[in-house]
């Protein structure tokens, strides 16, 4: 918790107001993620008066050491959780970097664009920390993406459709 959030709001630092509305979806344990965000976006309406923004909280996918099978049901539940807030969203751009939680939004997200309800851009960005291997996130979501983003020239030849960019956060 905290790490991912820190990596994010410097990716939308760089964003210009024509992102907006922005939605944050936090894991429905997280706090210290909301408080940053909260500030992030303080900060934000000094520059940009008409800033807006939401939050929206899902059960989380998978906690910290939670075994793989009973993993799979809380993630099934976290989709479930996330199809309606998607569809109730429709976003036109999902980016994320690399948080459970960011798994059932993305794949909710493919489902209503393959039902061709909404189509989504998903724009997943690998963590900084991520030198070697990708995160269990990055492994399921390389296939989901619409652009999958790493930061290290390893992980780029060992992922071909990954593009490198360098160190964006």
């Amino acid at each position: 918790t905290g790490g991912h959030t820190t990596e994010i709001l410097r990716l939308l630092s760089c964003l210009s107001e024509s992102y907006s509305p922005r939605y944050y979806v936090l894991a429905d344990s997280d706090k210290m993620s909301e408080a940053k965000i909260r500030s992030f976006e303080q900060k934000r309406a000094e520059t940009f008066s008409e800033s807006q923004f939401s939050l929206d909280r899902i059960p989380r996918s998978r906690e910290v050491r939670q075994s793989w099978i009973s993993s799979v049901v809380t993630t099934l539940y976290s989709i479930l959780y996330s199809l309606p807030l998607t569809y109730k969203r429709k976003p036109d751009l999902i980016l994320c970097n690399g948080p459970g939680t960011c798994v059932p939004v993305c794949l909710s997200a493919f489902l209503l664009g393959l039902l061709r309800i909404k189509r989504t851009i998903i724009v997943y960005v690998e963590s900084i920390c991520r030198v070697e291997t990708l995160s269990l996130s990055g492994k399921i979501l390389y296939y989901f993406s619409d652009y999958f983003i790493v930061q290290w020239p390893n992980l780029k030849e060992k992922y071909p459709k990954s593009v490198y960019l360098g160190r964006i956060v």
